[in-house]
Protein backbone atom coordinates (compact mmCIF):
# COMPACT_ATOMS: atom_id res chain seq x y z
CA UNK A 1 0.00 0.00 0.00
CA UNK A 2 1.05 3.33 -0.97
CA UNK A 3 2.17 5.77 2.12
CA UNK A 4 0.39 8.45 1.14
CA UNK A 5 -2.70 6.53 -0.89
CA UNK A 6 -4.79 9.74 -1.05
CA UNK A 7 -4.01 13.75 -0.07
CA UNK A 8 -6.27 13.40 3.31
CA UNK A 9 -2.83 10.79 4.39
CA UNK A 10 -0.77 12.94 3.46
CA UNK A 11 -2.31 15.92 5.32
CA UNK A 12 -2.81 13.93 8.08
CA UNK A 13 1.22 12.97 8.03
CA UNK A 14 1.78 16.59 8.10
CA UNK A 15 -0.56 17.69 10.67
CA UNK A 16 0.59 15.02 13.41
CA UNK A 17 4.34 15.20 13.91
CA UNK A 18 6.44 12.62 15.93
CA UNK A 19 9.09 14.74 17.97
CA UNK A 20 12.49 13.76 19.07
CA UNK A 21 12.77 11.52 22.23
CA UNK A 22 13.51 14.47 25.04
CA UNK A 23 14.71 11.58 27.49
CA UNK A 24 17.27 10.66 25.28
CA UNK A 25 18.67 13.76 24.17
CA UNK A 26 18.84 14.38 28.06
CA UNK A 27 20.99 11.37 28.41
CA UNK A 28 23.05 12.75 25.62
CA UNK A 29 23.75 16.27 27.03
CA UNK A 30 24.28 14.67 30.51
CA UNK A 31 27.05 12.03 28.70
CA UNK A 32 28.53 15.44 26.93
CA UNK A 33 28.77 17.26 30.80
CA UNK A 34 30.88 14.76 31.98
CA UNK A 35 33.37 14.21 28.81
CA UNK A 36 36.75 15.14 29.21
CA UNK A 37 36.31 18.71 27.18
CA UNK A 38 35.16 22.15 28.86
CA UNK A 39 31.18 22.46 28.17
CA UNK A 40 30.58 23.52 24.53
CA UNK A 41 33.95 23.36 23.83
CA UNK A 42 33.36 21.14 20.30
CA UNK A 43 30.67 23.75 19.44
CA UNK A 44 27.93 22.18 16.83
CA UNK A 45 29.29 18.93 17.04
CA UNK A 46 27.98 18.41 20.26
CA UNK A 47 24.71 20.14 19.31
CA UNK A 48 24.68 17.63 16.11
CA UNK A 49 25.46 14.90 18.53
CA UNK A 50 22.52 15.55 20.92
CA UNK A 51 20.04 16.18 17.62
CA UNK A 52 20.91 12.66 16.41
CA UNK A 53 20.25 10.96 19.97
CA UNK A 54 16.85 12.53 20.28
CA UNK A 55 15.74 11.51 16.83
CA UNK A 56 17.20 8.12 17.20
CA UNK A 57 16.08 7.51 20.57
CA UNK A 58 19.76 6.58 21.54
CA UNK A 59 22.25 8.24 24.59
CA UNK A 60 25.11 7.49 22.03
CA UNK A 61 23.84 7.51 18.74
CA UNK A 62 24.56 5.67 15.52
CA UNK A 63 26.11 6.43 12.22
CA UNK A 64 24.92 3.26 10.58
CA UNK A 65 22.51 2.11 8.91
CA UNK A 66 22.93 5.74 6.79
CA UNK A 67 21.40 5.80 3.53
CA UNK A 68 21.90 8.13 0.61
CA UNK A 69 18.59 8.48 -1.60
CA UNK A 70 19.13 10.20 -5.06
CA UNK A 71 15.78 11.08 -6.94
CA UNK A 72 15.56 11.76 -10.36
CA UNK A 73 13.00 13.23 -12.73
CA UNK A 74 12.14 15.05 -15.78
CA UNK A 75 10.63 18.49 -16.23
CA UNK A 76 8.29 19.39 -18.96
CA UNK A 77 9.70 23.31 -18.20
CA UNK A 78 12.42 22.59 -19.76
CA UNK A 79 10.39 23.38 -23.29
CA UNK A 80 10.51 27.06 -22.14
CA UNK A 81 14.40 26.97 -22.68
CA UNK A 82 16.14 27.20 -19.03
CA UNK A 83 18.74 24.97 -18.98
CA UNK A 84 22.11 24.45 -20.22
CA UNK A 85 21.62 20.95 -20.73
CA UNK A 86 18.89 18.96 -22.74
CA UNK A 87 16.33 16.56 -20.72
CA UNK A 88 18.05 13.68 -22.19
CA UNK A 89 21.27 14.74 -19.09
CA UNK A 90 18.90 12.94 -16.82
CA UNK A 91 19.17 9.57 -17.87
CA UNK A 92 22.61 10.10 -18.79
CA UNK A 93 23.70 11.26 -15.37
CA UNK A 94 21.59 8.27 -13.79
CA UNK A 95 23.52 5.60 -15.31
CA UNK A 96 26.10 7.62 -14.29
CA UNK A 97 25.22 7.41 -10.44
CA UNK A 98 24.01 3.41 -11.19
CA UNK A 99 27.50 2.81 -12.90
CA UNK A 100 29.66 4.63 -9.87
CA UNK A 101 31.08 7.49 -11.37
CA UNK A 102 29.78 10.39 -10.26
CA UNK A 103 30.63 12.27 -7.30
CA UNK A 104 28.34 11.25 -5.04
CA UNK A 105 29.51 7.67 -5.58
CA UNK A 106 32.92 8.91 -4.46
CA UNK A 107 31.38 10.98 -1.41
CA UNK A 108 29.01 8.65 -0.61
CA UNK A 109 31.58 5.68 -0.46
CA UNK A 110 33.86 8.12 1.75
CA UNK A 111 31.23 8.59 4.03
CA UNK A 112 30.01 5.54 4.36
CA UNK A 113 26.55 5.55 3.51
CA UNK A 114 24.60 3.17 1.16
CA UNK A 115 23.79 4.58 -2.03
CA UNK A 116 20.38 4.47 -3.32
CA UNK A 117 18.99 5.86 -6.88
CA UNK A 118 15.46 6.26 -7.37
CA UNK A 119 14.39 7.33 -11.40
CA UNK A 120 11.03 8.57 -11.34
CA UNK A 121 9.14 7.94 -14.81
CA UNK A 122 12.26 9.69 -16.80
CA UNK A 123 11.02 8.71 -20.35
CA UNK A 124 7.64 10.87 -18.95
CA UNK A 125 8.30 14.26 -17.84
CA UNK A 126 6.11 16.14 -15.94
CA UNK A 127 4.06 18.50 -17.86
CA UNK A 128 5.08 22.31 -18.30
CA UNK A 129 3.92 24.23 -15.20
CA UNK A 130 3.71 27.79 -17.26
CA UNK A 131 0.48 26.23 -19.34
CA UNK A 132 -0.69 23.77 -16.32
CA UNK A 133 0.01 21.92 -13.25
CA UNK A 134 3.14 19.27 -13.64
CA UNK A 135 1.12 16.81 -12.50
CA UNK A 136 -1.99 15.27 -11.98
CA UNK A 137 -3.05 13.89 -8.04
CA UNK A 138 -2.42 10.72 -8.76
CA UNK A 139 1.37 11.44 -10.51
CA UNK A 140 1.92 13.71 -7.33
CA UNK A 141 1.12 11.12 -4.90
CA UNK A 142 2.94 8.68 -6.47
CA UNK A 143 6.31 10.18 -6.31
CA UNK A 144 5.45 11.15 -2.61
CA UNK A 145 4.86 7.30 -2.02
CA UNK A 146 8.07 6.89 -3.99
CA UNK A 147 10.15 8.61 -1.78
CA UNK A 148 8.34 7.14 1.46
CA UNK A 149 9.09 4.07 0.70
CA UNK A 150 12.61 4.96 -0.09
CA UNK A 151 12.65 4.95 3.78
CA UNK A 152 13.06 2.07 6.02
CA UNK A 153 12.55 2.16 9.44
CA UNK A 154 15.56 1.58 11.59
CA UNK A 155 18.01 3.99 9.88
CA UNK A 156 20.41 5.95 11.70
CA UNK A 157 20.66 8.87 8.80
CA UNK A 158 18.75 9.61 5.51
CA UNK A 159 20.81 11.81 3.06
CA UNK A 160 18.45 12.66 0.31
CA UNK A 161 19.49 14.84 -3.18
CA UNK A 162 18.07 15.16 -6.41
CA UNK A 163 19.12 15.11 -10.29
CA UNK A 164 16.55 16.59 -13.04
CA UNK A 165 17.26 18.94 -15.92
CA UNK A 166 15.45 21.91 -15.39
CA UNK A 167 14.57 21.56 -11.23
CA UNK A 168 16.10 24.57 -10.60
CA UNK A 169 13.63 26.18 -12.18
CA UNK A 170 10.96 24.19 -10.52
CA UNK A 171 12.49 24.67 -7.23
CA UNK A 172 12.67 28.21 -7.76
CA UNK A 173 8.66 28.33 -8.17
CA UNK A 174 7.75 25.94 -5.01
CA UNK A 175 9.49 29.09 -3.04
CA UNK A 176 8.15 31.83 -4.54
CA UNK A 177 5.01 30.22 -4.46
CA UNK A 178 5.63 29.34 -0.70
CA UNK A 179 7.60 32.26 0.77
CA UNK A 180 6.40 34.95 -2.06
CA UNK A 181 8.86 37.32 -4.10
CA UNK A 182 9.22 37.25 -7.48
CA UNK A 183 11.01 34.92 -9.82
CA UNK A 184 14.09 37.07 -9.86
CA UNK A 185 14.66 36.36 -6.03
CA UNK A 186 14.75 32.68 -6.33
CA UNK A 187 16.30 31.68 -9.54
CA UNK A 188 20.11 31.27 -10.61
CA UNK A 189 22.02 29.93 -12.68
CA UNK A 190 21.58 26.51 -11.69
CA UNK A 191 23.23 24.12 -14.65
CA UNK A 192 25.32 26.98 -15.56
CA UNK A 193 23.24 29.57 -17.86
CA UNK A 194 24.46 32.97 -18.21
CA UNK A 195 22.61 36.21 -17.00
CA UNK A 196 20.56 36.11 -19.65
CA UNK A 197 19.64 32.67 -18.80
CA UNK A 198 18.81 33.61 -15.10
CA UNK A 199 16.24 36.49 -16.20
CA UNK A 200 14.89 34.27 -18.97
CA UNK A 201 14.05 31.71 -16.01
CA UNK A 202 12.64 34.51 -14.06
CA UNK A 203 10.33 35.52 -16.18
CA UNK A 204 9.20 31.97 -16.73
CA UNK A 205 8.88 31.29 -12.97
CA UNK A 206 6.46 34.44 -12.67
CA UNK A 207 4.59 32.75 -15.76
CA UNK A 208 4.03 29.52 -13.84
CA UNK A 209 3.19 31.77 -10.77
CA UNK A 210 0.45 33.84 -12.79
CA UNK A 211 -0.53 30.42 -13.80
CA UNK A 212 -1.30 29.02 -10.88
CA UNK A 213 -2.22 31.88 -8.80
CA UNK A 214 -6.05 31.21 -8.44
CA UNK A 215 -5.29 27.56 -7.29
CA UNK A 216 -5.24 26.45 -3.95
CA UNK A 217 -2.37 27.47 -1.57
CA UNK A 218 -1.88 23.92 0.11
CA UNK A 219 1.66 21.70 0.27
CA UNK A 220 0.12 19.26 -2.11
CA UNK A 221 -0.54 21.79 -4.78
CA UNK A 222 2.16 23.92 -4.52
CA UNK A 223 4.11 20.62 -4.80
CA UNK A 224 2.00 19.48 -8.14
CA UNK A 225 1.55 22.74 -9.61
CA UNK A 226 5.26 23.92 -9.72
CA UNK A 227 7.21 20.92 -8.68
CA UNK A 228 8.52 17.50 -9.99
CA UNK A 229 8.33 14.24 -9.41
CA UNK A 230 11.59 14.13 -7.98
CA UNK A 231 11.00 17.06 -5.34
CA UNK A 232 7.65 15.56 -4.17
CA UNK A 233 9.63 12.62 -3.58
CA UNK A 234 12.27 14.12 -1.86
CA UNK A 235 8.69 15.60 -0.04
CA UNK A 236 7.56 11.96 0.66
CA UNK A 237 10.92 11.01 2.13
CA UNK A 238 11.22 13.93 4.77
CA UNK A 239 7.52 13.43 6.09
CA UNK A 240 7.89 9.29 5.89
CA UNK A 241 11.09 10.01 7.52
CA UNK A 242 9.85 12.46 10.53
CA UNK A 243 6.84 9.44 11.17
CA UNK A 244 9.48 6.80 11.41
CA UNK A 245 12.14 9.04 13.42
CA UNK A 246 14.98 9.26 10.87
CA UNK A 247 17.49 12.33 10.90
CA UNK A 248 17.49 13.52 7.76
CA UNK A 249 20.46 15.59 6.35
CA UNK A 250 19.62 17.66 3.28
CA UNK A 251 21.71 19.01 0.49
CA UNK A 252 21.61 22.02 -1.94
CA UNK A 253 18.49 24.09 -3.17
CA UNK A 254 16.59 21.83 -5.16
CA UNK A 255 16.79 19.67 -2.40
CA UNK A 256 15.52 21.74 0.29
CA UNK A 257 13.25 23.49 -2.29
CA UNK A 258 10.68 20.46 -1.13
CA UNK A 259 10.45 21.50 2.60
CA UNK A 260 9.11 25.25 1.69
CA UNK A 261 5.40 24.52 0.89
CA UNK A 262 5.27 21.82 3.72
CA UNK A 263 6.73 24.51 6.17
CA UNK A 264 4.02 27.12 5.53
CA UNK A 265 1.72 25.54 7.15
CA UNK A 266 3.76 23.07 9.32
CA UNK A 267 7.25 25.28 10.16
CA UNK A 268 8.15 21.98 12.67
CA UNK A 269 9.03 19.93 9.64
CA UNK A 270 12.42 20.98 10.09
CA UNK A 271 12.80 19.64 13.16
CA UNK A 272 14.61 16.28 12.33
CA UNK A 273 16.98 18.10 9.46
CA UNK A 274 20.04 19.24 9.10
CA UNK A 275 21.26 21.45 6.44
CA UNK A 276 24.11 19.92 5.25
CA UNK A 277 25.87 23.30 2.89
CA UNK A 278 24.68 26.39 1.43
CA UNK A 279 25.02 25.89 -1.92
CA UNK A 280 26.33 28.18 -4.34
CA UNK A 281 22.85 28.80 -6.14
CA UNK A 282 21.68 32.45 -5.01
CA UNK A 283 18.17 31.78 -3.38
CA UNK A 284 19.86 28.45 -1.29
CA UNK A 285 20.70 31.35 1.70
CA UNK A 286 17.86 32.99 1.66
CA UNK A 287 15.56 29.53 1.44
CA UNK A 288 17.66 28.29 4.68
CA UNK A 289 16.60 31.11 6.50
CA UNK A 290 13.65 31.02 5.35
CA UNK A 291 13.54 26.84 6.73
CA UNK A 292 15.19 28.09 9.80
CA UNK A 293 18.56 25.92 9.20
CA UNK A 294 21.98 26.81 9.73
CA UNK A 295 24.13 24.92 7.35
CA UNK A 296 27.10 22.64 8.21
CA UNK A 297 29.23 23.63 5.56
CA UNK A 298 29.50 26.55 2.61
CA UNK A 299 31.90 25.36 0.09
CA UNK A 300 30.44 26.89 -2.77
CA UNK A 301 29.39 23.75 -3.94
CA UNK A 302 26.05 23.73 -6.17
CA UNK A 303 26.16 20.42 -8.22
CA UNK A 304 23.22 18.86 -6.26
CA UNK A 305 23.09 15.00 -6.20
CA UNK A 306 23.14 14.73 -2.52
CA UNK A 307 27.12 15.53 -2.61
CA UNK A 308 27.44 18.51 -0.21
CA UNK A 309 25.00 16.48 1.76
CA UNK A 310 27.16 13.38 1.71
CA UNK A 311 30.66 15.38 2.43
CA UNK A 312 28.67 16.92 5.61
CA UNK A 313 27.62 13.41 6.57
CA UNK A 314 31.80 13.28 7.48
CA UNK A 315 30.92 16.20 10.35
CA UNK A 316 28.01 14.41 11.52
CA UNK A 317 30.36 11.10 11.61
CA UNK A 318 32.65 13.06 13.41
CA UNK A 319 30.51 14.41 16.35
CA UNK A 320 29.15 11.03 17.28
CA UNK A 321 32.51 9.70 17.27
CA UNK A 322 33.54 12.34 19.66
CA UNK A 323 30.52 11.96 21.72
CA UNK A 324 30.42 7.93 21.60
CA UNK A 325 34.16 7.66 22.25
CA UNK A 326 35.77 10.37 24.48
CA UNK A 327 36.35 9.34 27.96
CA UNK A 328 34.61 11.11 30.91
CA UNK A 329 36.16 12.98 33.57
CA UNK A 330 35.93 9.86 36.49
CA UNK A 331 37.18 7.07 33.74
CA UNK A 332 40.14 9.55 32.58
CA UNK A 333 40.82 10.40 36.94
CA UNK A 334 40.77 13.83 35.56
CA UNK A 335 39.71 16.07 38.57
CA UNK A 336 37.20 18.77 37.73
CA UNK A 337 37.34 21.04 40.96
CA UNK A 338 40.11 22.36 42.38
Amino acid sequence: MSAFQDIAAFDAALANLTRADAAATSAARARQAELTKPAGSLGRLEAIALFMAGWQGRERPLMAPARAVIFAGNHGVVAQGVSAYPASVTRAMVANFESGGAAINALANVAGLDLKVVALDLDRPTADCTKGPAMNEAECLAALSAGAAAVDPGLALLVLGEMGIGNSTAAAALCARSFGGAGSDWVGPGTGVDNAGVTHKAAVVERALARHAAAPMTPFETLRRVGGREIAAIAGAILRARQLRVPVLLDGFICCSALAPLAVVAPAIVDHCLAGHVSAEPGHRRLLDRLGLDPLLALDMRLGEGSGAALAAGIVRAALAAHARMATFAQANVATAG
